[in-house]
């Protein structure tokens, strides 16, 4: 009996013992923040005062950090304190600079000089909100507006809203060939935005548009509108599963983006439902590498329409392919890139990559065998160079050219701001 007495008492004895050795946290400092409301970061990270330090919540409140627009790295340390165990939790993070203006100049089909010019912040009033707009002149006026505050509400519950008056030249495709049309598109958007966790978070709204084409040239009949005028409600469910590791301009890891809408139209166009999932997946190779891939599933209503959703443009998923070359009502495509540090400062990143991109699509009205059909099927390769300021948020400047792997001769360079995927 008293050797079980004396088991217990040891057994009691070591628990108290461990449990009054936990290492809480006395305070938590962020250094580093010169724009960014600290009070603002110490609420959406997890670790909070007085609560038990743990590694694992740690290094997923370093990368919640980092992945905010604000910030472009963060580091974190525990200092002792005079208190038994009782530790301070310091953050370090590095800010970047995050008013970016946005100016582009191009010519259009009738050879005119286009441009757009436009501010955004993305870490308005130092709290991770995204705000600002544009105004693009292509021969039609076009502008936009956009508010995106992810933690609006509290840590978990954020608001975004967006206006967009967009005007622009769009080619339709019938079976006879093609035409040109002016396509206007006026919407207004309200989403709201809910975090589950530092991986995964939620959106669901609303957007009130409408739509109007104008036929401007190429083919005509009887059976093809010279006008539209429609008006539809979109409703959205977007759902973003992130496992990534940021280091800079590096990434390492898996993310999973999958967006649903049903769109309704009190016009003579059917009611559609469209849905599609882009998985990424990036790795780290040595210390200047990084092997990055996407894939993109869709399918929508398969209406025998030319105002399919999915589009084969270059500036949205293959490289050198051209600009709005065909539509369709589903779409697989795979990006696949290497990218390389060329030359690598404390700001400054040139980075060089070779690419494959290859797709295919479901013709409107077809069946799903048009994916191995293989004149739906379009398969590039190329190389590019990327221009990063490493403490400017999404200061990449890109351009790439590829080349068809089809022997049809097809090729093209595409410019763009932000990596391609």
């Amino acid at each position: 009996m008293r050797l079980k007495l004396l088991f217990v008492y040891l057994y009691l004895s070591i628990s108290f013992n461990s449990f009054s050795q936990e290492k809480t946290i006395n305070a938590i400092v962020i250094n580093g923040a010169k724009k960014t409301n600290t009070t603002y970061l110490k609420r959406i990270i997890e670790s909070k005062v007085n609560q038990t330090l743990d590694s694992t919540r740690l290094n997923s409140d370093t990368n919640t950090l980092i992945k905010l627009a604000a910030i472009s790295h963060a580091t974190y340390k525990v200092e002792k304190t005079f208190a038994k165990n009782k530790f301070n939790l310091i953050f370090n993070i590095e800010e970047n600079f995050t008013i970016i203006p946005d100016v582009n100049f191009w010519t259009n089909n009738k050879s005119d000089i286009a441009y757009k010019i436009g501010i955004y912040d993305y870490n308005f009033l130092g709290k991770n909100i995204g705000f600002g707009g544009f105004y693009q002149n292509n021969g039609y006026n076009t502008y936009a507006i956009n508010f995106r505050a992810p933690h609006l509400f509290s840590n978990k519950f954020g608001l975004a809203i967006n206006h967009q008056n967009w005007k622009s030249e769009e080619p339709l495709y019938f079976n006879e060939g093609s035409a040109n049309y002016l396509y206007n598109n006026i919407s207004y958007e309200v989403l709201g935005l809910y975090q589950l966790n530092s991986k995964n978070n939620f959106e669901l709204g609303i957007n009130s548009f409408n739509e109007k084409y104008n036929y401007l040239d190429g083919i005509t009949s009887n059976e093809i509108p010279q006008k539209l005028n429609l008006n539809k409600f979109l409703f959205k469910f977007v759902y973003n599963y992130s496992n990534l590791k940021y280091h800079y301009q590096f990434l390492d890891g898996f993310k999973s983006q999958f967006y649903g809408q049903l769109v309704k139209s009190d016009g003579n166009q059917k009611d559609f439902l469209i849905a599609w999932n882009d998985f990424f997946y990036f790795k780290r190779v040595g210390e200047r590498g990084n092997w990055s891939n996407r894939i993109r599933m869709g399918l929508s209503t398969n209406n025998k329409t030319p105002f399919a959703p999915f589009s084969l443009d270059n500036n949205v998923n293959i490289r050198g392919v051209g600009i709005i070359v065909d539509r369709g009502t589903g779409s697989i495509v795979l990006n696949s890139e290497y990218r390389y540090a060329l030359l690598e400062k404390n700001w400054f990143c040139l980075q060089g990559n070779a690419f494959i991109d290859g797709g295919s699509w479901r013709n409107p009205g077809g069946k799903l065998a048009d994916f191995t059909n293989h004149k739906n099927i379009k398969l590039f390769s190329g190389v590019g160079l990327r221009f990063i300021h490493k403490r400017i948020y999404n200061a990449v400047l890109r351009i790439d050219y590829g080349h068809s792997l089809m022997g049809d001769g097809t090729n093209g360079i595409v410019f763009g701001v932000g990596q391609y995927f």
